[in-house]
């Protein structure tokens, strides 16, 4: 007997939305799952941020737990529309970003060789993979003068839309302003106290 076909779930707004287009790009079966290893590409489609760490926190609490291996869409989008709303793994501040290129500038020139900005994101901290490398230099490198000129960069991270988040903060306001305008719901006892007196 054929496996019933799961309903597909239908966003009851435009962050839900966002979260499904993400996910869906990632469902190559079309049964809103995606394989465990695509969910950092996810998160990071979504104009997030977050560390390796991070990202596993994400599956552990997405996965399937019958079938290991895959997150169903089922469990990623509350999760992830309670991590938006909260704005957990948002980008850093460009005011961050400069004092950081700026602690590792030495020397004051207002960029970074090649060299010296690949043995920071390959060596230290939370280093990268080759091909997060490869992909963040195709922007970060100055092709005229071969070097990272940090200030240029960091604008041109700082136009990444983080629209998603900004849809996250609308949702909660309107949440917060509908809870605030319902009728306060009462304890039986202190109807019948009211009544009484």
């Amino acid at each position: 007997m054929a496996r019933k076909e799961e309903p597909k779930i239908q966003p009851n707004n435009d962050l839900e939305k966002k979260i499904i287009e993400a996910f869906e790009v990632f469902d190559h079966s079309g049964k809103q799952v995606v394989d465990v290893r695509e969910i950092g590409t996810i998160l990071r489609s979504l104009g997030c941020c977050p560390t390796e760490a991070e990202i596993q926190e994400v599956i552990l609490a997405t996965e399937n737990k019958e079938a290991t291996g895959n997150v169903p869409l089922t469990n990623f989008l509350p999760y992830m529309c309670k991590v938006m709303i909260e704005h957990r793994f948002y980008p850093a501040s460009a005011e961050m970003l400069l004092a950081a290129f700026r602690y590792f500038d030495t020397e004051g020139r207002g960029y970074l060789t090649k060299e010296r900005f690949a043995k920071l994101m390959m060596e230290e901290g939370e280093s990268f993979t080759q091909e997060e490398y490869d992909e963040m230099m195709q922007t970060a490198l100055d092709p005229v003068t071969d070097t990272i000129m940090y200030e240029y960069y960091i604008n041109q991270l700082m136009v990444a839309p983080k629209d998603v988040y900004n849809l996250a903060d609308a949702i909660e306001a309107e949440r917060k302003r509908l809870e605030a305008a319902a009728p306060k719901k009462r304890r039986a006892s202190s109807l019948l106290r009211a009544t009484g007196n």
